[in-house]
């Protein structure tokens, strides 16, 4: 699986404003609906959905990223979005590191593998750290849409 089957370019995040948790995933969110990927009426339960999530335990998964996920019955297809946040989030991360890039996922219950297979792909390029960094110093949509586009080709991660 490809960024490109998964990300909505006109969701994509080059400027994060949020400063906590819910706020970046409310952005997020907001930015899929913004991109009509989900439906207005669905969106304070898709938030809630995906901070049930991280009580789990964080999405935070070190080096300045999070993959915030949820499975959600509103949406038909695997749907996410890319932010880069300047000064980073707290975002209770494993590293106890703030985060700057996150990678927001939405995927219909019934779709479990496409989930799997979207976060395989995220953490697969995100050891790239090469990836991570040119990610980080992203400062517009086209930057980041580029990243994926080149991470799709394999211009990162061997194999």
């Amino acid at each position: 699986m490809k960024f490109s089957d998964f990300i909505t370019k006109d969701a994509i995040r080059a400027e994060l404003k949020a400063e906590t948790k819910e706020a970046v995933i409310q952005e997020l969110v907001q930015a899929l609906l913004d991109a009509g990927e989900i439906e207005a009426d669905q969106q304070e339960d898709i938030v809630a959905s995906i901070m049930k999530r991280e009580e789990l335990g964080s999405t935070g998964i070190g080096r300045g990223v999070a993959v915030p996920h949820t499975k959600h019955p509103s949406v038909q297809k695997l749907v996410g979005t890319v932010g880069v946040s300047e000064g980073g989030v707290d975002f209770d991360s494993l590293d106890g590191e703030r985060v700057q890039l996150f990678f927001l996922l939405i995927s219909p219950p019934e779709r479990p593998g496409d989930h799997l297979r979207a976060l395989e792909n995220i953490s697969r390029q995100l050891r790239d750290e090469t990836f991570c960094r040119f990610l980080k110093q992203s400062k517009t949509a086209d930057d980041i849409n580029q990243l994926l586009k080149e991470a799709d080709d394999n211009q990162f991660v061997s194999g």
